[in-house]
């Protein structure tokens, strides 16, 4: 017979309701961050080929590489990566079993937050000046 009470019972919670913590949020970051990498290969890849390919094809893959458009991919790249890699080193100290208790756990994900804006801060620098 059907639940006629099916109305009266509380939904379950989901991410509206929770905060998220931030090794949660950076654990999403990770994934997320790898197949943004994979945008910023391609691109850099497009530009290499048609450097190959032609003075034509290349003018085209250099306009976009070097238009604004262009740097915002290759900015969020240079970021994706630096986050990626201080992730993955943050995972092989989790495989060790160090950082597990909560609040390590805790100053481990800033710190990769963190360290990757300044890292990706440095790299410009390096690069522009």
């Amino acid at each position: 017979m059907a639940d006629v009470n099916r109305g009266n019972r509380p939904l379950s919670p989901h991410l509206q309701v929770y905060k998220l913590p931030i090794m949660a949020v950076t654990s999403i970051l990770t994934r997320v961050t790898g197949h943004a990498l994979v945008a910023g290969i391609l691109l850099l890849v497009w530009w290499l080929v048609a450097a190959i390919s032609g003075e034509g094809a290349f003018a085209v893959a250099n306009w976009v590489m070097t238009s604004w458009l262009g740097f915002l991919i290759m900015l969020g790249s240079v970021w994706a990566l630096w986050y990626h890699t201080l992730a993955g080193i943050r995972h092989l100290f989790y495989d060790a079993g160090h950082l597990l208790e909560l609040d390590m756990a805790r100053k481990a994900s800033w710190a990769i937050v963190i360290g990757s804006g300044v890292l990706t801060l440095l790299t410009l620098l390096i690069f522009f000046i």
